[in-house]
């Protein structure tokens, strides 16, 4: 039995905890919020709810080997509802095009040109499911078992953006910019991140999107109160000020109220850029970690406006998105130029879901713009943060959308705010993007240079977003091992 210490309450954090105390380890998280979740944030006001963070769920497969894996089966503990439709685009045009729940429904809809762009997906998700995204990575090994066929690295194409991979196969406009919008699940530009983030729209469209009824909230409670029913020990309001190392490895951490907590093992669910700047001692032996670090490019953050509205919107999806006329004007002021954003990509997630309204004649939207980190703008400036939210209203408004008369209140959260929130560096929701095609492997490893200390979240590997933080943890427990 090892002493383990989780650092951070994130949905990766506890994840690795369920596991690794189902492996018969003792186990003690630390979360410096009051409330466990991370990014999985809830905000209740007026009888208006909302997730304020992921709102969607894929892979659902993943989180149900979780489960399994650690006591009650997941239908036993959450109640996932498939979207049909998934998605609703709305394009500057005037077109509308709704994505349905199912791939024949997909198929269908989308027509030949995106079918066969999934079945090219689906070969890219065949060759790197197993050998990457649950597997830790190992640098040469990792690329050499990628590597273990000629047919298998054309299929990948690493040589390829996502934008280039997009236009050999799909020529309708619509269809390339809603292939695009896949790069910002990672907080990136599909110029430059790989032919391979194609797995995302073949994993949402194969596999289903889904929702947990009473919102997404309730999945990291629920692994929360999975893990403490493995005899975790989940502490909140305890935040962690240094990762202890002695005799070249990890024994512990230092807490901020003076404390200290011995420990065989560490497992970082903080941010990778946080733990290797800060956490951890300056001579500590990860030189080779932060250079990495340093040669990849953080991702892009998000602009939230939470608004508690009066009646409802006929014929609005679960999940909707309008799209601008010139989407790489606002890559370009994502990466090359940062500022808030001109004419935005805009994201509503509305859940008809009794549990986020406080009667059947109100509406609590999350809304989501791409935004630069803190840092490339300064969203704490007198101002910028009103301003930029009246303009994120205003484009609604030009799209078709206008609840500016109907808004009883709204709650606007920066770039800035989520950085003080998580800690993740100038508030980067995915930590280092998949801008370029070695990012994937510039990405932090589960397993640090410092023997004792792991990192599990999205700013690890695999990466970000729900299913690949949960498979980040598997990896962590793997690695980590039973009692």
């Amino acid at each position: 039995m090892a002493r383990v210490v989780v650092v951070g309450a994130g949905l990766g954090g506890l994840a690795a905890a369920a596991r690794t105390a189902a492996g018969g380890h003792r186990v003690t998280v630390l979360e410096q919020a009051p409330e466990v979740g991370g990014k999985l944030g809830w905000v209740s006001r007026d009888g208006h709810g909302f997730d304020t963070g992921p709102s969607l769920v894929t892979l659902p497969q993943v989180f149900a080997d979780l489960f399994a894996a650690t006591g009650d089966p997941l239908d036993d503990v959450l109640d996932l509802v498939r979207l049909d439709p998934a998605v609703a685009y709305r394009f500057a045009d005037g077109t509308r095009l709704a994505v349905p729940g199912t791939l024949d429904g997909v198929r269908s809809t989308l027509g030949p040109e995106w079918s066969a762009f999934l079945d090219r997906a689906a070969e890219m998700w065949r060759v790197t499911e197993q050998p990457f995204l649950r597997s830790p990575l190992q640098g040469a090994r990792t690329l050499a078992r990628l590597a273990r066929s000629v047919a298998d690295v054309r299929t990948v194409a690493p040589w390829s953006s996502l934008r280039s991979l997009g236009a050999a196969y799909l020529t309708d406009p619509h269809l390339r910019m809603l292939l695009d919008r896949y790069a910002t699940y990672s907080g990136s530009d599909p110029r430059l991140a790989p032919a391979a983030l194609a797995t995302v729209p073949w994993v949402e469209q194969a596999f289903g999107s889904w929702y947990v009824r009473g919102g997404l909230r309730r999945l990291p409670l629920a692994v929360a109160d999975r893990a403490v029913e493995r005899g975790a020990d989940i502490k909140t309001s305890t935040p962690v000020t240094r990762v202890l190392v002695e005799g070249g490895r990890a024994c512990g951490v230092q807490l901020a109220d003076g404390g200290r907590i011995d420990a065989d093992v560490v497992v970082c669910n903080a941010d990778a850029a946080a733990l290797y700047g800060d956490l951890l001692p300056r001579r500590a032996p990860v030189r080779s970690a932060r250079a990495s670090l340093a040669r990849a490019t953080p991702s892009s953050s998000g602009f939230v406006l939470l608004l508690a509205l009066r009646g409802r919107t006929p014929d609005l999806a679960h999940h909707t998105v309008l799209f601008p006329a010139d989407y790489d004007a606002e890559f370009d002021d994502l990466f090359a130029r940062p500022r808030p954003l001109r004419d935005p990509t805009v994201y509503v997630s509305a859940p008809d879901d009794p549990a986020t309204r406080p009667d059947a004649d109100s509406e609590s939207w999350f809304v989501l713009v791409n935004a630069p980190r803190q840092g490339q703008v300064d969203w704490d400036a007198p101002g910028v943060a009103e301003t930029h939210a009246d303009h994120v209203l205003d484009v609604l408004a030009r799209r078709g959308l206008d609840v500016r008369d109907r808004v009883r209140w709204r709650e606007v959260r920066t770039p800035a705010d989520l950085e003080r929130a998580t800690g993740s560096v100038g508030g980067a929701i995915y930590g280092t993007s998949s801008n370029g095609a070695r990012a994937a492997f510039l990405r932090p490893a589960n397993a640090s240079p410092l023997p004792g200390l792991f990192l599990v979240g999205g700013s690890s590997h695999p990466g970000g977003g729900l299913p690949l933080v949960t498979l980040s943890a598997e990896i962590v427990a793997g690695l980590v091992g039973p009692a």
